[in-house]
């Protein structure tokens, strides 16, 4: 597999904690969001395209074994929201909001 962010994958992001790996992936969804009020479709899918290796490499880090169904469910509505009909119901600030969560446990710790 081809990764964007190379040393991420090649170990550095399973050093990150659980927050930290979160907040990153809320930053590419958060820059994804933005491209597309931005009517850039192009920049915003390929920050929806980094956000999904982000979230891979949280969900195949084994510490968060229990965080499994959240990260999965994630994804999928991430999916949904991006490439779908978005039969989820999310929104822009819906997406905000659950990132910021994590983006501010990060920073507290």
């Amino acid at each position: 597999m081809k990764y964007q962010h190379k040393e991420l994958a090649s170990g550095r992001w399973n050093n990150l904690t659980f927050f930290e790996q979160m907040a990153n992936v809320g930053s590419e969804v958060g820059r994804a969001i933005n491209w597309r009020k931005k009517d850039n479709n192009d920049y915003s899918w390929k920050a929806f395209e980094r956000a999904l290796e982000l979230i891979d490499l949280t969900i195949s880090d084994q510490r968060n074994v229990r965080r499994l169904k959240e990260l999965v469910r994630v994804r999928e509505c991430l999916a949904d929201y991006f490439a779908f009909d978005n039969s989820f119901g999310s929104t822009d600030k819906k997406w905000q909001n659950y990132f910021f969560a994590f983006n501010y446990a990060a920073r507290v710790r």
